[in-house]
């Protein structure tokens, strides 16, 4: 959770005025905006200070697009306008993906509008808690994953994690509510489309206007990693609607191989385990039951 809050002088950049709070934010970021990248910081800057409190900021873009360093910058620089953020995400790994990449502790959805209640059989369940927060912005990155249909598990009393989310930050004082995601990741279980990064679904039913932009420019140096340029690659093939000829390109890329045997497999999981690290070591494999052996 975080809470960015500090007072300072009147005649500084505290005016809450969206046009200098956007000045600001281009001197800070790390280099040269995108057009598209200007374009929404600016929008951010007007929904943080927009007084209609039934605003939804809808953030969808491709992996290198920059919305990471996007959504840092702006996250950073709060304090000077005594803004407040709660950052969240669906799973304890996006958690700790934001905190990194913000420097601010985020905390998983669940964690965050969930409150354990002993029932009188003895046991527990999880319902919605109030939201005591006042004029706070609720970040959720990662935002593809949250499904909106009842959940199969007991422990939660109403199930929709997006209906739940969505009231919890709502009831609270003047707050909103700002939805990040790549609509070309796999969406919830059993489910077609991501509800959370789709418009329509978050305008008739909740009944929240809409702002929404979608970065699809790759400013990453895509000639330097082989696992950006095969993401966008697959992008573009799903666009085009034909996604079974997708190959994968491995030359002249040093950071994707393809691996033929079970000894190799072995190897090179050591080798990457030893120079990178578990986190940042992925295995892509043909079948879920493939996956399953592996995991295993």
């Amino acid at each position: 959770m975080l809470f960015l809050c500090c007072p300072f002088a009147k005649d500084s950049m505290s005016e809450r005025n969206p046009a200098k709070y956007y000045s600001h934010l281009l001197h800070e970021f790390p280099h040269k905006p995108t057009i598209k990248q200007g374009v929404v910081l600016q929008e951010l800057c007007q929904f943080m200070f927009a007084s209609n409190e039934d605003l939804i900021f809808l953030l969808k873009g491709y992996a290198g697009t920059g919305k990471t360093t996007l959504l840092a910058t702006f996250v950073k620089n709060l304090w000077h306008v005594r803004g407040k953020a709660v950052l969240l995400a669906p799973t304890g790994r996006a958690a700790k993906v934001i905190t990194q990449y913000s420097g601010s502790t985020a905390l998983t959805i669940h964690k965050k509008i969930y409150t354990p209640r002993k029932q009188k059989n003895g046991g527990i369940r999880f319902v919605p808690q109030p939201n005591k927060h006042r004029d706070t912005l609720f970040i959720v990155d990662e935002a593809s994953m949250i499904p909106d249909t009842p959940s199969d598990s007991k422990l939660f009393e109403n199930g929709s994690l997006l209906d739940d989310l969505i009231s919890y930050v709502y009831s609270g004082h003047r707050c909103k509510l700002i939805l990040i995601g790549d609509i070309a990741q796999l969406p919830p279980v059993n489910l077609n489309i991501s509800p959370a990064l789709d418009g329509s679904t978050l305008k008739t039913r909740y009944f929240k206007k809409v702002v929404s932009f979608e970065m699809d420019e790759v400013v990453r140096q895509a000639s330097l990693s082989g696992i950006l340029a095969n993401a966008t690659e697959i992008r573009d093939h799903l666009v085009r609607g034909y996604p079974s000829d997708f190959k994968f390109m491995l030359h002249p890329y040093t950071d994707i191989v393809r691996l033929q045997q079970g000894s190799d497999i072995l190897d090179a999981l050591n080798d990457a385990y030893s120079e990178i690290g578990k986190e940042d070591t992925i295995i892509i494999v043909r079948s879920n039951k493939r996956a399953n052996l592996y995991n295993q």
